[in-house]
């Protein structure tokens, strides 16, 4: 039986050929905002002691000298520029008795192109890591801080990347949404001290949990920033890390005991059946855009042409990487559907048949996330109450995972106490995220893009809130949001994908000049690349570009051309 297409892809074929068009250009309905303009540092080492910023203690300021930082895996060299750290809201927890603070760096370039950026970090945030500017795709050669920007990072208030935090109810409306909203004001104050200026325009990027930090950003925050970026966005992480612990229980009715009778989730499916399985997609669907070069880039139409039942061999013997079991082939058609209740209501959304499913790094979020990060997120984070430590020492992350109700617990994501007044439902998600009215009134922009092979958060789950988007804004938000799927990317990097791209610059030339970016230029990341993909294919050429495009749109051939470079596609 073929896959049914999920209703928000078929809806596509109805949208207004304007709409599928994409809206080039710039929209005369929205205001066009001015650009930045550069300035000079007045000052470093007197920050410390002359800044008096509410509830913030500046712990030093100090000068960097050009070339002195070196980030892991980027070429570009880091210019001369000023690094500030301090906290921000320093207390004592009156429920589990720890310090709490939001700690952050802010580094400020000696030649300032007259913006801000906030770098939103992923996971569970917890340390405060280089404001490199590090923003859009695998192994950034230019950073936001080598751009000029003044970049801004943070812990999101805990000192530790451990979930423990979700004890305290403020710590978890922290790293939701409200260190961001204390950190901006702050931010924009600091950089008015160093330069003499306020920022000009301020913008906002990250992937992950920081993808989803940013979709709040556009929501709650749109008043305050200009542009926003939104990679591979886990803008609905209860849900998505509670589907987490429930595919651990999918996985473990076909894995292999250990020797405590634990199963292996990593003896479900094998590196040689992902591979596999892979391999099928690509031969059912690599051709429906036109050429046959190992990428499937009509992910609707892939969905609706291919099918693990009929199209994955069946086992009838012993497994060899070369088939599927019927039982293995009903729990990846339960994954890829996503999870459902008793009652058959969807409980997040499933997620699309894509080659880079053969990636290391989706297989790693399947099997080795559940029991080490998404078990304890949801235990101390994203359930209410929490647990408590003794509770959750007592057992191990994989069983608190295989014991996880989607019945019974997962509900208390949505629930409240009189302790814990916000669920993690309320906090951790962009409110009104199909509106986003004050961002677009202001001429504000959002791109947002995400890998097809993710294997965490749902790329469908994102193309299905673009949609509602479109649909609550006449059809026309790609005035000012944008989607960019990425074919074969897994989550933030990685598969066998062009995973190399800047959509910094674009938005910043949306932003400030009003070119609505109608395609990106995407590279893989093959010999001589700043950091090598190790996954792909070695029939692809390791220079190949691809242009990434707005959703709902594809990237087809042309029917003649180079098949290694995105002059030979166009986005239709």
């Amino acid at each position: 039986m073929k896959r049914r297409l999920h209703p928000g892809l078929l809806a596509l074929s109805a949208l207004p050929a304007a709409l599928l068009m994409g809206c080039g250009g710039s929209d005369s309905a929205v205001p066009q905002l001015s650009a930045a303009t550069p300035a000079t540092l007045q000052s470093c080492a007197t920050l410390a002691s002359s800044l008096a910023l509410p509830n913030t203690s500046i712990t030093s300021a100090v000068d960097v000298a050009a070339g002195a930082l070196v980030v892991t895996g980027v070429s570009t060299p880091i210019p001369a520029h000023c690094l500030v750290k301090g906290k921000m809201n320093q207390r004592t927890s009156a429920v589990d008795g720890a310090s709490y603070a939001i700690g952050f760096e802010i580094r400020m370039p000696v030649a300032w192109n007259g913006r801000f950026l906030y770098q939103a970090n992923g996971g569970l945030d917890g340390s405060v890591v280089t404001a490199a500017g590090a923003t859009s795709g695998a192994a950034p050669i230019a950073p936001g801080l080598s751009q000029g920007f003044a970049v801004l990072s943070s812990d999101a208030g805990h000192g530790a990347p451990t979930p423990f935090f979700g004890l305290d109810p403020q710590a978890r409306l922290d790293y939701g949404y409200q260190a961001v909203g204390s950190l901006t004001p702050m931010a924009k104050n600091l950089i008015k001290s160093a330069y003499g200026k306020a920022p000009d325009r301020s913008y906002f990027a990250g992937c992950s949990n920081g993808g989803r930090h940013a979709m709040v950003a556009a929501a709650r925050y749109g008043d305050q920033y200009d542009g926003i970026l939104a990679g591979n966005p886990g803008f609905h992480l209860p849900k998505a890390a509670t589907t987490q612990l429930w595919k651990a229980q999918q996985y473990a009715t076909v894995s292999s005991l250990d020797s405590n009778s634990q199963p292996v989730l990593t003896s479900a499916v094998t590196p040689a059946e992902f591979s596999m399985v892979g391999a099928k997609i690509i031969a059912k669907c690599d051709a429906l855009d036109g050429v046959t070069d190992g990428q499937v880039q009509d992910v609707a139409a892939c969905q609706a042409a291919f099918s693990l039942q009929n199209d994955v061999p069946s086992c009838s013997g012993a497994r060899d990487g070369s088939c599927l079991t019927p039982a293995q082939k009903t729990v990846l058609g339960n994954i890829f559907a996503g999870p459902k209740n008793s009652k058959g209501e969807a409980l997040y959304t499933g997620t699309w048949f894509d080659p880079g499913i053969a990636g290391a790094n989706f297989a790693s979020w399947h099997f080795g996330s559940p029991a080490t990060r998404d078990a304890g997120a949801v235990a101390f984070i994203f359930a209410t109450p929490p647990s408590t430590t003794a509770a959750f020492a007592a057992t191990t992350g994989l069983q608190y995972a295989l014991n996880f109700s989607m019945e019974t617990d997962y509900p208390k994501i949505f629930a409240t106490t009189s302790v814990y007044t916000e669920s993690s439902w309320a906090f951790m998600t962009p409110p009104n995220e199909s509106q986003l009215n004050t961002l677009r009134n202001r001429g504000a922009k959002l791109m947002v893009y995400h890998g097809v092979a993710d294997g965490v958060f749902s790329p469908l789950d994102t193309a299905n809130w673009m949609d509602a988007l479109q649909a609550n804004n006449s059809g026309n938000a790609s005035s000012f949001a944008r989607l960019f799927l990425v074919p074969g990317m897994n989550h933030c990097s990685g598969g066998p994908a062009t995973d190399q791209f800047d959509m910094l610059a674009p938005l910043v030339n949306w932003v400030e000049k009003g070119q609505a970016p109608d395609s990106v230029i995407a590279n893989v990341r093959g010999a001589g690349a700043n950091v090598v993909n190790t996954e792909l294919p070695t029939a692809w050429s390791a220079t190949r570009t691809r242009p990434l495009c707005v959703y709902p749109k594809v990237a087809r051939y042309n029917g003649s051309g180079d098949v290694e470079s995105a002059a030979s596609f166009s986005c239709k």
